[in-house]
């Protein structure tokens, strides 16, 4: 019986040491951006949004944002994967640049900052429209010649499911 206790007990050591019981994701989205960028981007932005008569609520972070179901699961963290649905705008014309055609998994850490952003702001369930700065997307390198340097993002994203 002594020994069962220690084998357990260690276990339980092994275990807690390394984790495996307990989850912390100390992960926290990239917010450190040219601060010139992200006030230019927000101006723009700002235009955007008055001239389409459209109330967005405001990020810490400068992103604006329109919680169109805020979901009823669980909310995710940047360290987990989450499997959504999405399309995705030119602020300046208004033109789809890209769409899931399926729900699509992917990790939050793995993405643009402005989804590591906006995406936990709903929950399981929840649908959002995302007004991304250029600097929390692409910046000023752009994504090839699908999105020019300094563009400024329209996501809406539906959170199917969260995974760790």
């Amino acid at each position: 019986m002594n020994s069962i206790l220690r084998i357990v007990l260690l276990l339980f050591l092994c275990c807690s040491i390394s984790g495996c019981w307990f989850y912390d994701c100390d992960l926290n989205a990239d917010t450190n951006v040219d601060k010139a960028q992200l006030e230019e981007d927000i101006t723009k932005i700002e235009a955007y949004l008055d001239e389409n008569g459209i109330q967005a609520k405001v990020h810490s972070s400068g992103i604006r944002y329109v919680v169109v179901d805020g979901g009823d699961g669980r909310k995710p963290d940047i360290c987990n994967s989450v499997k959504v649905t999405y399309k995705g705008w030119f602020l300046s014309n208004d033109s789809l640049f890209d769409q899931s055609q399926q729900e699509i998994s992917l990790g939050l850490s793995r993405v643009i900052t402005g989804w590591q952003i906006g995406v936990p702001l709903i929950k399981k369930g929840g649908k959002i429209v995302l007004y991304i700065p250029s600097v929390y997307a692409y910046g000023e390198a752009g994504s090839g010649t699908a999105i020019p340097p300094n563009s400024n993002l329209i996501f809406e994203i539906e959170l199917k499911d969260i995974f760790r």
